[in-house]
């Protein structure tokens, strides 16, 4: 099974630790797109901080992270699990997961990176600023890059088991699943429920994905399809209502009203 998550677009910096060393990430059919992500973006962020500002959609009061993405080459590391930071990584906090968790952690999830395309929890990486529908000088859309390349590294993680995929919308433009894989494609849609009404609010679809995914990496189960993985959550004591199969997957709606 692989677990796709979305990245956070805040981030803590590690404050030491070794600098990039692309060679030691997973996924080393990347490296070529990596390489040119962050020539692109360093090239942006060295000129004039006022258009690397507006190109990277932040206020001119941010601009410490303009000078962040000129480090990028240089900057301290750490475990990707250290360095994403918001509410899906507050509710896996992967570092109180059991030990088998962890491991099983290190095998099943990938988070999707505007600068590195996929990465495993334990791979070193900086703290950035980039997201994933910026177009950047001299590349294009980070998006349209990255659809080229992660084919290949997504078909490398999952094997011939389930993909299990909670992007955003804007990481799932990354890469879409094709139809010849859809029997083994799950996406989770959070509903948050209240006197009837079901809606979708940031906060619980993003602290439920986060809960799900520690709750399956305690369990251990290794489900191979949508009805299995359905099973398996409602076995948990998640609600979860199951969709038509599609060319694109099937969708699992996880109703909640409380987080």
């Amino acid at each position: 099974m692989l677990i796709l998550l979305p990245p956070s677009e805040g981030k803590t910096a590690p404050r030491r630790g070794k600098p990039l060393d692309l060679a030691a990430l997973s996924f080393p059919t990347l490296t070529p797109a990596r390489e040119q992500v962050l020539d692109a973006l360093i090239g942006l962020c060295t000129g004039d901080p006022g258009v690397a500002a507006s190109t990277l959609e932040i206020g001119s009061t941010q601009l410490d992270l303009v000078a962040l993405n000129q480090r990028l080459r240089t900057s301290p590391t750490a475990r990707a699990d250290q360095v994403y930071a918001g509410v899906v990584y507050d509710a896996l906090d992967v570092a109180t997961l059991s030990p088998a968790a962890r491991r099983r952690a290190t095998s099943r999830l990938a988070v999707t990176s505007s600068v590195f395309g996929l990465v495993r929890p334990g791979d070193r990486i900086p703290a950035y600023r980039l997201s994933g529908g910026t177009t950047l000088p001299g590349l294009g859309p980070v998006a349209g890059r990255w659809r080229e390349a992660l084919g290949p590294a997504v078909d490398e993680a999952r094997g011939d088991g389930l993909l299990v995929d909670l992007r955003s919308s804007m990481y799932a433009a990354f890469w879409r699943p094709p139809a010849m894989i859809a029997g083994r494609v799950a996406t989770v849609r959070v509903l948050h429920e209240v006197d009837g009404r079901r809606q979708v609010v940031s906060h619980f679809n993003k602290a439920t994905k986060g809960r799900l995914v520690r709750a399956l990496l305690e369990d251990g189960a290794n489900p191979r399809t949508p009805v299995a993985l359905a099973t398996i959550l409602r076995d948990l004591g998640w609600t979860v209502e199951l969709g038509d199969p599609t060319a694109k997957g099937t969708q699992l709606d996880v109703v909640v009203a409380q987080v």
